[in-house]
């Protein structure tokens, strides 16, 4: 469960530079007491290393927690993460490197220390 909860954080962090960029910049929000506010990391990790992992390489128990994850995200949500990937050359070249292209991966996770894990799902 941990490994789904990271993934979608891994895949949020991946998304925010993009977010942060359509978020409007009118008015401030109004400022938050710092015990309201939730911990979250200042900046995510910068990418060190990025591993690419077909879902069927994942034990049962992980797969259907993957697959439960992806069919509540929901196609919105997935074609971000694939248009981040798609953008960023770094990451697109791992996924080529196996044969794979972004609309192979299903879920992103990145950890503290940088490393990026694809999970990809071939059609069929």
């Amino acid at each position: 469960m941990r490994m789904i909860t990271i993934a979608a954080a891994g895949a949020a962090l991946l998304l925010a530079t993009a977010a942060g960029a359509q978020a409007p910049s009118g008015q401030p929000s109004p400022a938050r007491p710092p015990a309201a506010a939730p911990q979250a990391p200042a900046t995510p990790p910068a990418i060190q290393s990025v591993n690419v992992v077909d879902i069927t390489e994942l034990p049962e128990s992980t797969q259907s927690q993957v697959n439960k994850v992806v069919a509540e995200r929901g196609d919105g949500e997935l074609q971000k993460l694939r248009n981040a990937i798609d953008s960023a050359p770094s990451i697109k070249s791992a996924l080529e490197a196996k044969g794979l292209t972004p609309t192979h991966v299903v879920l992103a996770q990145i950890n503290d220390s940088g490393e990026l894990t694809l999970i990809t799902k071939k059609a069929g």
